[in-house]
């Protein structure tokens, strides 16, 4: 099969860029959350098990199916086998729905990034701050704006000259901006109205200390479930990109070093983010500090870098740095993966399909800024929760695509081609899979009845 023209330039681009995309915001406002809630080192043990196992297993999946077939997502699975074309085609509405509401998203932290930048940000720490922002007309779609452009400017660039050399230069910054502050999280104390002192070395207990006080199993099974869909989620498997991704990986490249590599950055730095994060919080607003998504970002922390002091600027400045650095990368894969599908649906140009992409992620990205105004509206979701038309975009996505996406890749692999095609791509050079008979088990048996439970708990059927 013909090679694609683009591609990366070899094994340390193609680990950085999808190292990128994995990791975004949900490694840092939703995994320290989770921790917190979920017995601190008890949650990471789970967590770092299901890495080993499950994770790998999807991550391996799509990167080898996109080296495979040199394919994006939309022809990928057709063809492996023409009768699942529809999978492509599924797949593809992941990053089309996520592209709508992500740039929103990475406004936000620009917002919050300049406002520390330009003053001391003692605004911010409001209570009313965040939600008056982003319910008015005009400062989110602007800052939107921004982002997005940058967004559009790596993709437009290319694969080598756009994507990789960028993910060469903000993955080593965001790596040192995260481990300079969980640093200097550790080193933080504070005495509250009670005479209370509270250390970040307390807080770091918090976080890795397992706590199997009342532990059940219907609590374990809690905790597994959350772990489950944090990795899910924050591995940017099920979605095209790294099947898109993995179409651009040389031959030469051993898959399996690069996956392992892959793996590594990700858990990493999601560890990391919870030890800056929890002992932060924990310090200055005890553990009924801890919130999960916006609500930890945008109110609790502002709130906690406010408490710091004069260095609380400095520190805020770095954090939304490296907050903007992650989101950056992920939306950047995601614009990709539809861009790539697209100049193979249309037979355009990178170029005029960027700049499509682009007016669509605009117009888009517009309506979801209003929705927080004048299209406001609240809607009860099959799981339980209130939602607007961000979170229905999110749950669209994450919650309904993404699970059902996987529970077929599954059975694809699994039942109607075999795991063996998997295993032989990923020792195409005469490397040795290690993990080859956990992968024929867990891709055949395991994965499919786990998503589909997932599948069911997050549609609310269970």
């Amino acid at each position: 099969m013909k090679e694609k023209k683009s591609n990366f330039s070899g094994s340390i681009g193609f680990v950085l860029a999808a190292a990128g995309s994995a990791v975004g915001v949900g490694n840092i406002w939703r995994f320290p959350y989770l921790c917190a809630k979920d017995g601190g080192g008890l949650f990471l043990i789970v967590y770092l098990a299901l890495v080993l196992s499950f994770g790998f297993v999807l991550l391996t999946t799509d990167i080898a199916i996109g080296r495979h077939t040199k394919q994006n997502a939309l022809k990928a699975f057709a063809t492996l086998n023409s009768k699942w074309k529809f999978l492509g085609y599924l797949t593809f509405l992941v990053p089309a729905l996520i592209m709508t509401y992500y740039s929103v998203i990475g406004g936000w932290i620009t917002k919050y990034f300049c406002t520390y930048v330009v003053s001391d940000g003692s605004i911010l720490s409001q209570d009313s701050y965040f939600t008056s922002f982003i319910t008015s007309k005009v400062s989110p779609i602007v800052f939107m704006l921004l982002f997005l452009a940058l967004t559009a400017w790596v993709v437009y660039r290319g694969v080598e000259k756009g994507i990789e050399k960028f993910s060469r230069f903000i993955m080593p910054g965001l790596i040192l901006l995260i481990l300079g502050i969980a640093i200097f999280s550790l080193t933080l104390s504070y005495t509250d109205a009670n005479g209370t002192v509270r250390t970040g070395l307390q807080g770091l207990k918090v976080y890795l200390y397992p706590d199997f006080s009342s532990l059940t199993v219907k609590r374990f099974l809690g905790v597994l479930l959350d772990a489950m869909g944090q990795l899910f989620f924050s591995l940017s498997v099920s979605m095209g990109i790294m099947v898109t991704y993995g179409s651009y990986v040389k031959d030469d490249v051993d898959l399996n070093k690069s996956i392992n590599q892959i793996e590594i950055f990700d858990t990493g730095v999601a560890f990391l983010a919870g030890m800056m994060i929890i002992p932060a919080v924990f310090v200055f607003l005890g553990t009924d500090g801890m919130a999960s998504g916006p609500s930890l970002i945008f109110i609790s922390l502002p709130k906690v870098f406010a408490s710091m002091g004069a260095i609380g600027r400095i520190v805020a400045i770095a954090f939304f740095l490296m907050m903007g650095f992650a989101a950056l990368t992920s939306c950047v894969s995601v614009m990709e993966t539809l861009v790539a599908n697209c100049m193979e649906i249309f037979h355009k140009s990178r170029q005029k399909m960027c700049a499509i992409i682009g007016i669509y992620s605009l117009v888009t990205a517009v309506l979801i800024c209003l929705g927080y105004n004048v299209f406001y509206f609240e809607v009860k979701l099959p799981n339980g929760t209130v939602a607007q038309l961000l979170d229905i975009m999110d749950y669209i996505s994450n919650s309904f695509l993404m699970p059902f996406i996987s529970l077929l890749t599954s059975i694809l692999i699994g039942w109607v081609v075999g795991p063996k095609l998997i295993i032989d791509e990923v020792e195409r050079n005469g490397e040795h899979f290690r993990r080859a008979k956990l992968y024929c088990f867990m891709i055949r048996y395991v994965v499919p009845v786990v998503m589909l439970i997932l599948f069911l708990v997050s549609t609310g059927i269970i």
